[in-house]
């Protein structure tokens, strides 16, 4: 072992005033803790994303990642669940009433050994047909399911990609997936916003999982059914479309785009009259994501702000071939211009190809 290259970090009282503190020593990051007369110092860069772990919190003798929740042992380094996996610990002494660090590792960080999650994995569309995935966002009793107007149309375009367009179909209720909210990673920095999903990596029960691996890699055609609730879409779209921020984010922040050459349509009815409304701020989410939309791209039903009758409106839904026919057409649309682009094979339009981290507009 070489001969310890001492640096001062500061005087002992002052530095035993904070638990857990940030210090930077030349280059090197230091997590520095205190508690039950006890300096600990270990490498302030998490092994998993980069988080500050001096700017994170105790928790009895670990500290906790303020990214991601990671642990590890302020005086060990050793990571609380990740086996042999830790970040490095650094030798410390006291003399003179000063602390000082030897920025020799006594122990190396060690990052944890895992295998690669399946949403890591190239982006390949894999032969076959055309395929459609329908995304219904009503919110309902899962034992006693009620009859949604959004959703009902939706089978109807399914069954026609399938019958009548000869596409492959998958129909996703969100209301069937048990998922977690976005937590807000990207509030505390835009790097911590990962892809996959940092709750998709950490929670293996986490079911949007589903979500992701068929709008990134099985779809060319994404129809999206909504209700208008008080003049925006359904609360289940809000909660999933929140969670697909890491897709846009991996524009903004790795230069990476992740939807390709693929079409979005959506299906929209309510209650009451805001469809121009919805449909806007679904077609900028979705835009933004990296679908593109074809001539006329949502088909949409409601009855005005006065008809609290829903029985009729239910009825009406149920017996309209004019809907029908809309859902058919939609479908047709979506399909041929899904078609047009993977026959085309169409650069990508991106920040990708313009050797700068911008958003694209």
């Amino acid at each position: 072992m070489s001969t310890p290259q001492w640096h001062r970090l500061g005087v002992v009282a002052e530095l035993k005033k904070q638990s857990l503190q940030a210090l930077q020593v030349g280059a090197v990051p230091i997590a520095l803790s205190y508690g039950d007369g006890r300096f600990g110092a270990i490498l302030g860069t998490c092994i998993h994303e980069g988080g500050p772990l001096g700017e994170g919190t105790l928790e009895h003798d670990c500290i906790v990642c303020p990214w991601h929740g990671q642990m590890f042992n302020r005086l060990t380094g050793a990571a609380a669940e990740e086996g042999s996996a830790a970040v490095a610990r650094f030798q410390l002494k006291e003399e003179g009433g000063d602390l000082f660090i030897d920025l020799e590792p006594v122990t190396p960080s060690q990052p944890a050994v895992k295998p690669a999650h399946p949403l890591t994995r190239a982006i390949e569309r894999a032969p076959g047909p055309l395929r459609v995935v329908g995304l219904s966002t009503t919110a309902m009793n899962r034992q006693h399911p009620r009859f949604s107007t959004s959703e009902h149309l939706l089978d109807v375009a399914l069954a026609h990609a399938r019958e009548a367009c000869g596409a492959e179909t998958r129909l996703i209720k969100l209301n069937d997936l048990s998922f977690r909210h976005c937590e807000g990673y990207y509030s505390k920095g835009a790097d911590t916003c990962t892809w996959p999903c940092t709750i998709t990596q950490q929670d293996p029960a986490d079911e949007l999982l589903a979500v992701y691996e068929a709008l990134v890699f099985w779809g060319d055609v994404i129809l999206v059914g909504t209700p208008i609730r008080w003049g925006a879409p359904g609360s289940l779209y809000f909660k999933m479309i929140e969670r697909m921020n890491c897709i846009q984010n991996q524009i903004t922040i790795a230069n990476r785009v992740l939807i390709r050459n693929k079409v979005a349509g959506f299906i929209i009815t309510g209650g009451q009259d805001n469809i121009q409304a919805v449909a806007g701020m679904m077609l900028t989410f979705f835009g933004e994501l990296g679908f593109q939309f074809p001539q006329f791209p949502f088909i949409a039903h409601s009855r005005g702000w006065t008809a609290e009758d829903m029985e009729e409106n239910v009825k009406q839904v149920r017996v309209s071939a004019e809907l029908r026919e809309g859902a058919c057409a939609l479908t047709a649309r979506c399909l041929a211009m899904a078609d047009g682009l993977l026959r085309a094979e169409q650069p990508v339009t991106s920040t990708e190809r313009g050797g700068r981290k911008a958003h694209p507009i």
